[in-house]
């Protein structure tokens, strides 16, 4: 993909796949409510903005142009296999949750996710009929909400420590008006982390660490990217551009499904 314009990393506030741009000659911002590393460009409500383009008004995708590239790391908070789970009236039974609580979490959870796929449509609606170019990432794995929404993902990463991050964390990346290379970086030489490994309780169902005082933020460990990893996806399915660290298996990672 040649890229001539700016690239601008939503929802991304620790600089991960920002710097590795800028390191491969990019110009690249960081957008993101919170500035909890000192890497966000751009301390802006990302909501608000996406919601003021839809209607029209003037928001931040004004000084987007088409020879520009949107990263977005979407809050999957809504989306993922933890809270799919958490949206089953047995699993709040089984944790002791009284029936009337059960039906009022159920409702609420239903309620915010909605609003959180409104706003990534809202968002997939902007580029596409703007004609931008968009990257879109989100978990993509067992129960995960958006494999009955959205079409199948450009680019399935199923095990992400092959190109060099920290986790597993099957990952889906949908492509809008533009189209992935498959590059076979390969880099594992990370020692695992576990994201479920820590949990505490927040209305009675299991939740994240750490998990940030702002409704709908992930917390900064699940957000948590290696820089080789960003490097190596940046290097194979965003520019094509070979890498001299190693050859990844075809059949024991990436799929294009």
């Amino acid at each position: 993909m040649e890229i001539k314009g700016k690239i601008h990393c939503l929802f991304e506030q620790s600089g991960t796949f920002k710097n590795e741009f800028k390191k491969l000659g990019y110009d690249a911002y960081d957008y993101d409510i919170q500035n909890n590393f000192g890497e966000t460009d751009h301390v802006v409500d990302l909501f608000k903005n996406i919601e003021d383009a839809y209607d029209g008004k003037p928001s931040l995708f004004d000084d987007i142009t088409q020879d520009d590239l949107i990263m977005a790391f979407f809050p999957c908070i809504h989306f993922c296999d933890l809270s799919t789970m958490n949206l089953h009236l047995e699993t709040m039974i089984n944790n002791n949750i009284s029936k009337e609580k059960a039906y009022g979490l159920l409702l609420k959870r239903h309620k915010d996710r909605d609003i959180f796929f409104a706003l990534l449509t809202k968002m997939f609606s902007l580029a596409d009929i703007k004609n931008l170019r968009l990257i879109f990432e989100n978990p993509y794995n067992g129960n995960t909400y958006l494999k009955s929404i959205l079409r199948k993902p450009d680019v399935f990463d199923r095990n992400r420590m092959y190109r060099g991050d920290y986790m597993v964390k099957p990952t889906g990346y949908w492509f809008i008006n533009c189209f992935p290379t498959y590059g076979l970086s390969m880099q594992k030489d990370k020692k695992q982390i576990h994201v479920w490994d820590k949990y505490h309780i927040k209305d009675d169902i299991r939740v994240f660490a750490k998990r940030s005082s702002k409704a709908g933020i992930c917390s900064e460990e699940r957000s948590m990217i290696s820089p080789d990893y960003a490097r190596n996806f940046i290097c194979d399915f965003i520019l094509g551009k070979e890498q001299q660290i190693g050859e990844l298996n075809l059949f024991n990672n990436n799929e294009k499904i």
